[in-house]
């Protein structure tokens, strides 16, 4: 018989067995806002069934073993072969599968395909978000391999493939493959140009012999990598095979993984190559040029993926205060916890209209949309990357202890928060690659003011927003040392013109009061109490409406 004293209440059931994709109410009506008609009924049948995978019991526990279970790395067989092998718990391989089978590394090539990836993603990686790194790299690549159609024709069919196969073998002999990326050296990080690497031409037919290190490879396990190294030209691009055309094991000696804050799933190694074979991808000489559109897809992938955390954590917040009583009621009918929901769903939301915004810019693929994603995919990546790790904290606090206990599952959210704001270069980067497109591509920031005039008129917070936001940008003194604050503002100026066009008035009206218009403290659940919190709340709850 139990122990009267061990009697459980007031304990808040599991989020779980769920529809992820369907309780999310900003992302279902993004879906339909960038699709076209004949292309939502395919697209809401793929996406619901995604979410209801996300949010089962079995994705959950794949999450948490695979996190609980971090990679290891192998560099020698038994006999003392090198094989630099890194060995992941099934759990990883189940995860990273199911995405592959959702066609997350397929956009290019299909209509709508990157709302539809971008949304898809963003629902799958809340239950995991460590192996949506090599989601993210065999996606982006495409477009790098593009610039040499012999390399896009051999790479692009099976970069693209919904198969999943984890062996190393060619990738002739393989229907799907995984790519990873090398940029960074330890004497240079974000620095790409200060690489050491070199390389040393083979032949006439583009190939090269690689010689150097890599401080960070993310997922060493993948069947190709674009890499950057100093050719006789100048700073180069490459294709490194992991496995030779004749089935040998290209060099490629893995140091160590790193231990890292979060990201615990996904293995981030260092590399030696020594006298590594690889394939020249464009002009020698032309390394950043020709990788820059990998990067800018793996940027607006750091924004999906930090409103996919953000997303899972009001979900979770707002779900614990549904259930949650203290002090002679339930927390969400509490005034001052009704407000922190309602500051923290609004973040999330504007964060979730941006990322499909920027989504649907690639889909449109027309000059002045690539024009606009110049500037408008560096400006997200800094701010909604920087607020997901505040917000996710407070998201935590909601739950009170129970959230800073790791079986709640907040813990590894918030570790994995800050990791979108350093990958592919960290704050300031981004706010240096705006100051350069707007110095350098008058027809960017054009198409940037385009887009944010089109609220123009609908909110007097917004257009005052924009004023100061233009009084910025004709001041160029002392440029450099305001980038992040002019990044900022712009920001703020583009989640509150797409807010007020397509939120709920109740949505925009409080984003525009505190957001815009000052009317907000230093920490979230400071938004004025006469706004309709309620309704901002019960937009959040992560159930089927």
């Amino acid at each position: 018989m139990a122990a009267t004293t061990h009697t459980v209440s007031n304990q808040v059931p599991p989020l779980v067995g769920y529809d992820v994709f369907t309780a999310d109410r900003a992302l279902t009506e993004a879906v339909e806002r960038h699709l076209a008609p004949e292309l939502l009924d395919g697209a809401r049948n793929e996406l619901t069934e995604l979410g209801r995978s996300a949010g089962s019991a079995q994705a959950q526990e794949w999450g948490a073993l695979a996190n609980e279970y971090p990679p290891k790395l192998r560099t020698h067989d038994r006999y003392g072969h090198r094989i630099d092998e890194v060995e992941f718990h099934p759990a990883y391989h189940r995860l990273l599968g199911h995405a592959v089978g959702a066609r997350l590394t397929d956009a290019w090539g299909r209509p709508g395909g990157h709302v539809r990836r971008a949304a898809g993603f963003l629902v799958w990686t809340q239950a995991e978000a460590g192996h949506g790194c090599p989601l993210s790299m065999t996606h982006a690549a495409v477009p790098a391999l593009r610039t040499d159609p012999v390399l896009a024709a051999e790479w692009e069919p099976r970069l693209t493939s919904s198969v999943y196969e984890r062996e190393l073998r060619p990738a002739a002999q393989k229907t799907g493959v995984l790519f990873g990326m090398g940029m960074t050296e330890k004497q240079g990080g974000t620095d790409v140009r200060s690489n050491t690497t070199r390389a040393e031409p083979l032949s006439a037919d583009g190939e090269y012999l690689l010689t150097g290190h890599k401080w960070f490879c993310s997922a060493p396990m993948s069947d190709g990598f674009l890499v950057l190294a100093q050719a006789p030209g100048g700073l180069t691009c490459f294709l490194l095979p992991r496995v030779l055309p004749d089935g040998t094991r290209n060099v490629f000696a893995i140091q160590r993984l790193k231990d890292k804050l979060g990201n615990r799933s996904n293995a981030s190694s260092e590399v030696e190559f020594d006298g590594t074979w690889a394939r020249r991808v464009g002009e020698e000489g032309r390394g950043v040029r020709t990788i820059i559109e990998m990067v800018a897809a793996t940027r607006l992938d750091c924004v999906t993926g930090s409103a996919a955390l953000m997303r899972q954590a009001v979900a979770q917040a707002v779900h614990h205060c549904t259930y949650r009583s203290a002090f002679g009621g339930v927390l969400i009918e509490k005034p001052l916890m009704r407000n922190v929901l309602a500051d923290l769903a609004l973040e999330s939301e504007a964060a979730t209209v941006l990322a499909l915004r920027l989504a649907a810019a690639y889909d449109a693929g027309t000059e002045a949309e690539a024009a606009f994603l110049r500037i408008a995919v560096p400006t997200a990546k800094y701010w909604v990357t920087k607020r997901c790790t505040p917000m996710v904290g407070e998201a935590l606090e909601c739950l009170g202890g129970n959230g800073y206990v790791e079986e709640s599952g907040m813990p590894r959210l918030l570790r994995e928060a800050p990791l979108n704001s350093i990958w592919e270069g960290s704050g300031n980067a981004q706010a240096l690659d705006v100051l350069r497109a707007l110095q350098r591509e008058p027809q960017a920031l054009n198409a940037f003011l385009q887009e944010v005039g089109r609220a123009r008129g609908a909110d007097h917070r917004l257009d005052g927003a924009i004023k100061g936001m233009l009084t910025e940008l004709a001041d160029l003194n002392g440029i450099e040392a305001r980038a992040r604050r002019l990044v900022e503002r712009m920001a703020l100026v583009l989640q509150g013109s797409l807010l007020v066009r397509w939120a709920p008035p109740e949505v925009a009206d409080a984003f525009c009061a505190s957001r815009l218009g000052g009317d907000w403290g230093a920490a979230f659940g400071t938004l004025p109490h006469s706004l309709d919190l309620a309704s901002i709340v019960e937009r959040a709850r992560p159930v089927a409406h």
